[in-house]
């Protein structure tokens, strides 16, 4: 069955801002966009996207019960009565708003988790579903993270029982995140004062992106009347591992702070140019979490929620039947052990039928993948992840000569490796070719998913290698990929050795090594 959708905005600021919120019986998820930024020319050409809101409705067949009022509606609906496939907004800002005609109530982050946790087992018991899905954006993520890793272990912890971490399971399917703060808001200059200015002040309640505020809502008690200090080393952004499996949350990373406009455009330029203009890069993911990077901003007409990358993300994370996840295995570059050049390897991720690019790290954006960056217990030979994604098996675009369903799920992955000389924190030029890649190629994979007694197959080739246009290839041309996990139910798993212009940089072994998994069906 289809589970809810529950989104959850992010943080209006002050009380003009909170009206206007209120104002949009959406909170702002309905809202799309008509700019992107393509074009040989570079200038923003016209591009219409919906909106997620619309996006769901039309693809997948959810609908919008609002009637007058959600919450009204909801009441008056008898329990399992509701349809699952619905989409609803946590509506947190209403009783701060002075539109109303009421005195507007102040606005504090534990209390809409809680009502959150209310509106969740609402619209579990009215639709029948056994859990929901959660789309948030910015602070909405945290209010999301309170509620699951803070009061559902609270509010559920049976009387003289422990306290049960992972109690959210119960309520919540997964957990999408645009742009959210997991690891806080920091600037990239005051040497943290500015941090600290912000959090004595609190203006608009903007402390609850510090450390401490973060450590009481994401922080559960066993005496919820103790606060309890906050310890040295810990992480806000790291959920805990006995606690919401974070293979259930998926970060959608921004890397655009230019077109971030709010405040005439001080905020990007306090943050840093490696974030979304808000929401510094490090900052904008949960350890361990499913992650894409793409260019886009924290809100705006460039923003994340209102953007095609955005929304595809979040439809195969919601919706697809098949986790794609890709590792470098086995490499070795030369030199690194006393050499003074910088490796970077540039990584972007494209689905047949899509007019965008899913992910994307490159230096230009200032996230690309350092392969030689390494924990105490690493070796040469411990896998580089590069990615995660999740593929439809059901979008498979139809052949434009046939009119059929393509066989099977065609993606490509773009590697791009460069090097840079670099001793002391000074970049050396004197051998440099800037923006020149050490070794450049697309590995295209075409997926073909297990059918009746057919087992899964996949077929995977070097551009580099290919004879014509990418378009022209047919898997057939090529023997399968051998599947190194054959016994094991549900999985498969193939080596695709690197073509000898990336075996000469980073090793004769060096592998890519793609792991695909079937995923149970939503509310399964």
């Amino acid at each position: 069955m289809e589970l809810p959708i529950i989104y959850v905005r992010g943080f209006a600021g002050g009380g003009s801002g909170i009206d206007k919120a209120v104002d949009d019986p959406f909170y702002g998820f309905n809202e799309g966009a008509v700019h992107v930024r393509v074009g040989k020319d570079s200038t923003p050409r016209f591009y219409q996207f919906e909106s997620p809101m619309l996006r769901l409705i039309t693809e997948q067949h959810y609908r919008l019960l609002v009637h007058g009022s959600q919450e009204a509606y909801l009441d008056r609906t008898p329990d399992g009565e509701v349809p699952s496939n619905s989409i609803w907004v946590h509506r947190f800002y209403d009783q701060a708003a002075s539109t109303f005609g009421q005195e507007p109530q102040a606005y504090v982050l534990e209390k809409a988790a809680q009502d959150l946790f209310e509106f969740v087992q609402k619209v579990r018991r009215k639709t029948g579903a056994p859990r929901v899905d959660l789309v948030a954006h910015s602070m909405g993520g945290l209010i999301c993270r309170s509620m699951i890793q803070r009061f559902i272990p609270e509010l559920t912890r049976p009387a003289n029982g422990p306290l049960r971490l992972d109690a959210a399971v119960d309520h919540v399917e997964r957990l999408f995140t645009y742009g959210t703060p997991h690891g806080g808001i920091e600037f990239g200059i005051g040497f943290g004062l500015l941090e600290k200015a912000r959090d004595l002040i609190n203006i608009n309640g903007a402390e609850i992106f510090g450390p401490d505020r973060m450590y009481d809502y994401l922080t559960p008690r066993e005496d919820p009347a103790v606060r309890g200090e906050r310890p040295r080393d810990w992480n806000p952004a790291r959920m805990p591992a006995d606690g919401f499996p974070v293979q259930r949350v998926f970060c959608l990373v921004g890397t655009n702070p230019e077109d971030y406009d709010v405040a005439l455009g001080l905020s990007s330029k306090v943050v840093g140019a490696r974030s979304d203009g808000l929401v510094q890069i490090d900052n904008a993911y949960v350890p361990d979490a499913h992650r894409a990077f793409v260019h886009r901003s924290h809100s705006g007409r460039y923003g994340l929620v209102n953007s095609e990358e955005g929304y595809q993300n979040l439809r195969r994370f919601l919706f697809g039947d098949l986790e794609v996840r890709v590792e470098l295995h086995d490499r070795r570059v030369r030199g690194e052990e006393d050499d003074d050049i910088v490796w970077q390897l540039e990584t972007q991720l494209s689905i047949r039928g899509l007019p965008i690019v899913m992910h994307e790290q490159t230096t230009a954006h200032h996230c690309p993948v350092q392969i030689e960056w390494r924990a105490p217990e690493d070796t040469v030979d411990t896998p580089v992840p590069l990615l995660t994604t999740f593929l439809a098996t059901a979008e498979r675009p139809h052949d434009v000569r046939t009119g059929e369903m393509a066989p099977t799920v065609r993606h490509a992955l773009r590697l791009r490796l460069l090097s840079i000389r670099e001793k002391g924190g000074i970049f050396g030029f004197f051998d440099h070719l800037e923006q020149t890649a050490d070794f450049d190629d697309t590995l295209v994979v075409d997926f073909r998913p297990p059918e009746g007694a057919a087992p899964a197959q996949a077929w995977a080739t070097w551009n580099s290698q290919l004879p014509g246009a990418i378009r022209d290839w047919q898997p057939g041309d090529a023997p399968p990929l051998a599947d190194d996990a054959a016994d094991v139910p549900g999985v498969w798993r193939g080596r695709v050795p690197l073509p000898a212009s990336g075996q000469a940089i980073l090793g004769d072994g060096a592998t890519i090594v793609l792991t695909v998994s079937g995923r149970p069906p939503a509310g399964g």
